[in-house]
């Protein structure tokens, strides 16, 4: 199916998770030239089909007006009817004549054709190559446009990738720290009560009277 300004304009690509990528403004500046551009060539292959149609007309009204009015037969004077010969001469030249007229009309005519035809093929050609030349150029920029931003999105996924594993790395860090910590807080503190059971017991050993 041939590509339509309409296909052009109506061209919905897929948004990406991601802000990063190229400018969706520019992005549009350059699909709105390229629609522009593609209607433009349509009008003008349509402005020489007309014109085309236009000069074909014109030929066969040239060729119409061309053709010559039937040959009367011309009647001989009364006061000289033994002279035919120059009557019969005189219509052979005319018939010729015409015959001439008619062939150099026609051969007119297909040159006219023949070359209005090549012309506008000429022109329909170079019109269409030029479309499938801008058509291609447009589908590569957005392929290229595409491309790119896929990478920029796999390059941005791999750093939130990264990030979440050193994040993650440093979650285990602090838990490993907190377990010792407690670990060394909770020896710290039997630690502490075990002093204060020792400095009790002296305590009361020393009070104790000494006969017990």
């Amino acid at each position: 199916m041939a590509l339509t300004p309409e296909d052009v304009i109506n061209k919905r690509f897929q948004q990406t998770k991601f802000r990063e990528g190229y400018d969706q403004d520019e992005v549009d500046d350059f699909l709105d030239e390229v629609v522009a551009e593609m209607r433009r060539l349509v009008g003008e292959n349509e402005q020489l089909r007309q014109q085309l149609a236009e000069a074909e007309a014109r030929a066969d009204s040239a060729s119409a007006a061309a053709a010559p009015a039937p040959v009367e037969e011309p009647i001989a004077p009364l006061a000289q009817p033994a002279a035919p010969a120059p009557v019969v001469a005189q219509g052979a030249d005319e018939a010729e004549t015409s015959s001439s007229l008619i062939a150099l009309a026609r051969r007119l005519h297909d040159e006219h054709v023949q070359e209005g035809t090549r012309k506008r093929d000429e022109i329909i050609a170079t019109g269409e190559t030029r479309a499938r030349e801008i058509i291609a150029e447009a589908e590569g920029r957005a392929r290229t446009i595409v491309t790119e931003a896929e990478a920029k999105e796999r390059e941005t996924i791999g750093r939130l990738e990264e990030a979440k594993t050193k994040l993650e790395a440093r979650i285990e860090e602090l838990r490993i720290f907190e377990r010792e910590y407690r670990n060394n807080l909770r020896s710290y503190i039997e630690g502490q009560l075990n002093d204060l059971n020792r400095q009790a017991s002296d305590v009361l050993e020393g009070s104790a009277p000494a006969g017990q």
